[in-house]
Order: C-alpha cells, then sequence, then structure tokens
C-alpha cells in the first residue's frame, strides 16, 4: 500500500508540475524569467518574459529575420557598412567562413552574460582583425594601432559609420568648439495641421466631452493646449460620448501622432507595450532611478502631462522625476541646463536651450507620403546611444565642432558630468584623416 501511494502522489506530483509549466509558458502574464538560461542584456531585459518576440514558434532559434523586424528600419536608416548584400559577392565568400556576417546572431546573442559585452555583442574583440589584417599594409598609419581597438570610441562602428568616414572628417576639419548661431529647429506638425485643416481655435465653451467635465480643471488646461488651438476636441481621444474613456493610451495618440507613437514603443520607455507587456515601471529599471517614481508606469502621459502637454516639462523635468544616474544629476549645473534656463525664462531665443530631450529625443526630418517634411521628435530615447557616436551628426555638431564632439563623447568621466568642463580624451580619427587627406593633396601636385 505505501508503495501505491508513493506512485499516486508522484502522477499528482507530475501532473501539477506539467499543468503549471504548461500555463508559465503559455500564459503572457505569467513570470517566465525562471526558464532564462542566463542573464539577458540591457537592451532586451524588458521584454524577456515575451520569448516569443525573439524565438520562433515554439521556442525555437533566433532568426535574422526576426532582428530586422525591429532593427531593420533603423539600419536602413544608419546606410549599414556590411549589409548582407556586400556577402552575397561571390568574392567575399572566403570571408563568411571566418565570420558569419549574414547572420545577426554571430555577434549578438542573448542569455549568455559571460562572454556578452555592450550591445550584446559576443565576440571575441579582435573580430575585425580577422577580415582586415592587411590594414597596417593599406594605410601605414594604422601599423601600430592594437588589433582589439577598432571599435573604440571614435575610430570605427560596424553597422553605422556616418560620422566616423574618412571625407566626414575632412569636411569637418579645425571648426571651432562651439559654433556660432547654433540652433535647434522648430517643430512644425502643429502649425502644418493647423494650415491644411483650416480650424478654429476652441475654448472651453466648445468641448465636447460628458457635461460632467465641462467644468473639471482638465478642460481649462485643454482650452491651453496646442490640441485646442489645433481644433482637437475632447473626443477625438476620448471617443465620443457612448464610447467615452476616461484612461487613454498611446493607441489615441497614434491616431495623429504615429511616427512619435512609433519611436516611443520601440524605445526602452515603451518597448513593453509594443511587445504587448504591461508598462514599463521606473523601479524595473537597471539604471539608477528615484523611489519616489518606481511604481509609476509609462506611457505617453508619464512625460506629456494629461490635458497640459506641456512640451518643456517633457523635456527635462520628466527625465529628472524618475532617473536618477550621476549624468541625470550632474544636469542641473551643467552648462547645457544654463542655457535651457535662459530659453525657458526668454533671455534667448527658442532652440537655443539644450535640455535632455535636445539630445536624447533629437529632432528629425520625417517625408510623409504626400511628399510634405515634418520636424518630429524621435522618441525612442536610446536611438543614439550606443555607440553614442550616433549622436554626432543628429544632434552634437549643430552646435559644435566635430573634433570637440568626439573628443566629448569619447570622454566617459565628462559625460558623467554632464558635460561639465573640457574633453580629457583625444580621438586621433580626425588627424588621421587630415594627415592622409593632405598626403594624397601632395602627391596630386607631384604629378605632371
Amino acid at each position: 500500500m505505501a508503495g501505491r501511494g508513493l506512485w499516486v502522489a508522484w502522477g499528482v506530483l507530475t501532473v501539477g508540475l506539467t499543468s503549471w509549466l504548461g500555463i508559465t509558458l503559455l500564459s503572457p502574464k505569467a513570470d517566465r524569467r525562471i526558464f532564462l538560461p542566463g542573464a539577458t542584456t540591457h537592451a532586451h531585459y524588458q521584454i524577456e518574459m515575451k520569448c516569443e518576440t525573439c524565438h520562433t514558434e515554439k521556442f525555437g532559434t533566433v532568426t535574422t529575420q526576426t532582428c530586422q523586424s525591429c532593427h531593420g528600419a533603423e539600419l536602413k536608416v544608419a546606410k549599414d557598412t556590411h549589409p548582407s548584400s556586400k556577402f552575397e559577392d561571390p568574392r567575399n565568400a572566403p570571408l563568411l567562413k571566418i565570420l558569419n556576417a549574414m547572420d545577426c546572431v554571430t555577434c549578438h546573442r542573448e542569455h549568455d552574460p559571460h562572454s556578452t559585452s555592450a550591445m550584446a555583442v559576443t565576440l571575441p574583440v579582435d573580430y575585425c582583425w580577422q577580415c582586415h589584417k592587411e590594414i597596417g599594409k593599406e594605410r601605414p598609419s594604422h601599423k601600430d594601432f592594437a588589433f582589439n581597438g577598432c571599435a573604440a570610441a571614435g575610430c570605427h562602428n560596424y553597422h553605422d559609420n556616418r560620422a566616423l568616414y574618412e571625407d566626414f572628417l575632412v569636411a569637418h576639419l579645425h571648426e571651432k568648439d562651439v559654433r556660432e548661431n547654433g540652433i535647434l529647429p522648430e517643430r512644425n506638425y502643429a502649425a502644418q495641421q493647423k494650415e491644411l485643416n483650416k480650424k478654429k481655435p476652441l475654448t472651453v465653451a466648445d468641448a465636447d466631452g460628458p457635461a460632467k467635465t465641462k467644468s473639471g480643471t482638465a478642460t481649462k488646461e485643454w482650452a491651453a493646449t496646442a490640441h485646442a488651438q489645433g481644433g482637437v476636441n475632447c473626443t477625438a481621444c476620448h471617443g465620443s460620448d457612448d464610447k467615452w474613456s476616461d484612461k487613454l493610451s498611446h493607441e489615441s495618440c497614434k491616431t495623429c501622432h504615429d511616427v512619435e507613437t512609433a519611436g516611443f514603443l520601440a524605445g526602452r520607455h515603451g518597448m513593453r507595450l509594443g511587445a504587448g507587456l504591461p508598462a514599463m515601471k521606473p523601479g524595473e529599471a537597471r539604471l539608477p532611478m528615484k523611489i519616489s517614481a518606481a511604481h509609476k508606469e509609462l506611457s505617453c502621459s508619464s512625460c506629456h502631462t494629461p490635458h497640459e502637454y506641456e512640451t518643456r516639462f517633457a523635456a527635462t523635468d520628466a527625465c529628472i522625476t524618475c532617473h536618477n544616474d550621476a549624468h541625470t544629476l550632474a544636469y542641473e549645473m551643467s552648462p547645457h541646463a544654463a542655457l535651457w534656463k535662459k530659453e525657458v525664462k526668454g533671455e534667448a531665443p527658442r532652440g537655443t536651450g539644450v535640455s535632455c530631450a535636445t539630445c536624447h529625443l533629437p529632432r528629425e526630418n520625417h517625408t510623409e507620403d504626400s511628399g510634405t517634411v515634418r520636424i518630429v521628435v524621435n522618441h525612442n530615447q536610446n536611438d543614439n546611444l550606443r555607440p553614442n557616436e550616433k549622436m554626432v551628426r543628429s544632434v552634437c555638431i549643430q552646435c559644435h565642432g566635430l573634433g570637440f564632439t568626439l573628443d566629448s563623447l569619447a570622454d566617459t568621466e565628462l559625460i558623467r558630468r554632464n558635460f561639465t568642463g573640457r574633453p580629457g580624451a583625444h580621438v586621433e580619427s580626425i588627424d588621421l584623416a587630415e594627415r592622409r587627406f593632405k598626403e594624397k593633396r601632395d602627391s596630386a601636385r607631384k604629378e605632371p
């Protein structure tokens, strides 16, 4: 009898464990982190509970197509310097035996913390040398460089080299540290919509929400916003009277701000919502965050306060409300903050101040299907963070010379101080480019 009891207990335990495993694996709300084979990188840990975001059906392998579903558009914009088409050339076939550059997972992997470095790169530090071992002969200036220093700050980036290629460096030689009349482009969406729609500005009396909302503070706040000035009434966001909703999501914003919403869902702030998971909370972040903001669910309204949509608040105060790292804490006393305060006070022209958003949510040109060019804010706040040279073209050189910019971005201590002081690092790339340019010019002059 005792043996039979053990078998029954074993059967019950097996059924229970199998049921638990099935529910945990299949339920979108279940915590699957117990099944992770290793820690997930900073880029993807927020969506690690939804394995199927990256893995194929039945938790199969991660394919290049899967990676490109999220990162393909970014690579197109970056004009990828190592696209798959380069390796489809039969002349480069031998290189694929050394490094299979056709598959993203050759370089980028997850759950392998012992070998994974920044940006989920798992390759040895000498992987550039494997294909470019003759560089010392081709470029004598490189013959004494370390074999593992190709991707050092300010040198080369595998995918996006737009801010570091030779012609670009030469075009920006000997620039002043700070440009004269540096200014940000003006966002123009509201003006364009007003011109296209010809709608008259709305007042509190025009609000078309339910009767209970018309005398509230929210309606008065709305009447002072760009939404009301552009003819956007309450029901445009909240729905009609019989389907009214007080709690809005990014889907409501997407109706008009599709580009901005797409950026938000691709970045750290919104990528969980983009994957169909509950909203991100600062308390779940790996960067230092303020305890007071730990349980705040991130959405469009987290930064753009409901009914006020004050962009100046979103540009700095919203960031400081949550972030508690050294770079953020140093902002208040930085030269950038001093410029921002002058603009806010009206003591300096619009676009001359430098807020958190100036650098981390840059303004970019976006061409509509109609051909109209909009200046929009890229709401993917980590789009230009790693490697930080991606920030050069979209942000830094609007106000600074290229040489000063590269040196500043290479100085980790200066970054920690939020760029208070001068860079203590120096990037040789621009010097090498100038030397090579002079050699080619002098050689051309000697030719008969």
